[in-house]
């Protein structure tokens, strides 16, 4: 079985932040996103990795 497609508010409630947030990150911080047509789609084993190798972090690169 497939992994299903979370959307924006799902994927913002599985991460505990807000949507704004999930905006933001998509934007700035290179999160795992995929556009299908006006929505943001994310996959949950994506986002995760991204989580676990730091791309939530607010921390500046030295």
């Amino acid at each position: 079985m497939t992994e299903p497609w979370l959307s924006a508010d799902e994927i913002a409630s599985h991460l505990g932040v807000s949507k704004d947030t999930v905006y933001a990150w998509i934007s700035t911080q290179n999160m795992p996103a995929h556009k299908v047509g006006r929505l943001w789609k994310f996959q949950v084993s994506e986002v995760d990795e991204w989580v676990r190798q730091g791309g939530a972090s607010t921390k500046e690169n030295d």
